[in-house]
């Protein structure tokens, strides 16, 4: 038995004592319906994408993310020269063979935020779950900031409810309040629960919600490629030998008709 059961059949014993009223307002998370994932826009075999998204990573998301498996070498398998990411991409790295670490420690995390952040080199792998892909749950997930004053950085997270942290983008994407209504359960008349129900923009972005979307996917595009960088070549040869597999088959067809044919 899940939380959401055992809360809701607390919420029926009340009842049936009559400390409460015939109505009760669910405010907790676990009433919350749950996100439905977005599909991302797959742009990993797009190198435009992935060099704006690599841009916006190291931008936003490394300084407080490391991705201590990833190397800024690695980039120019993206078509970035060595030169180019030394001048735009590294800021605190002195060699292109190092790893995309951050000049924060474990302890001053722990002090500034209760928890280090964690590192980001495979998260796209790791979030992938039967609600869907890795790159679903972050491109939902970072479309899914909203203001809350009562969050101690003043930020929500409708796919992490009470996030710890801020929303790394809001510069481009403006500052957003979220609405919520309360519905009826099916199960359970008596239980409303607390549903959301849109967006209200407080201040505009400097991008409009179709350019902040797309730089998102880009984002994620990077995030997904940074997870396996080999992916492309690995698919690109899987395509090689496939192709190697079906014209082999067909010689060995033929040579096996021409063989057997006067055996028949």
């Amino acid at each position: 038995m899940n939380m959401s059961h055992i809360f809701r059949a607390l919420l029926r014993l009340v009842l049936m004592l009559g400390l409460g009223s015939t109505t009760v307002v669910a405010l907790a998370a676990a009433e919350q319906e749950s996100v439905p994932l977005q599909q991302a826009p797959y742009r990993v075999n797009d190198l435009l994408a992935l060099q704006n998204g690599a841009k916006l990573f190291v931008n936003y998301c490394l300084n407080c993310h490391s991705a201590e498996f990833m190397r800024y070498e690695k980039l120019r398998a993206i078509g970035l020269t060595g030169e180019q990411v030394q001048k735009n991409l590294m800021f605190s790295e002195p060699r292109l063979g190092n790893t995309m670490k951050i000049a924060m420690t474990p302890a001053q995390a722990q002090a500034w935020f209760g928890a280090a952040p964690p590192d980001l080199s495979v998260i796209e792998r790791a979030l992938a779950s039967h609600r869907g892909s890795g790159a679903d749950y972050l491109y939902t997930y970072l479309l899914s900031f909203y203001r809350d004053d009562t969050r101690p950085s003043g930020w929500n997270n409708l796919v992490v409810p009470n996030v710890a942290m801020p929303n790394p983008l809001w510069p481009l994407q403006g500052e957003r309040a979220a609405r919520f209504e309360l519905k009826s359960d099916p199960a359970d008349p008596h239980v409303q629960l607390k549903t959301f129900a849109g967006y209200v923009q407080l201040t505009p972005g400097s991008l409009s919600a179709r350019r902040y979307d797309s730089q998102i996917a880009d984002l994620v595009a990077y995030m997904q490629w940074m997870a396996e960088p080999d992916q492309l070549e690995r698919k690109r040869l899987g395509v090689i030998v496939l192709l190697f597999l079906a014209v082999f088959t067909f010689i060995t067809w033929r040579l096996k008709s021409e063989y057997w044919k006067d055996v028949k």
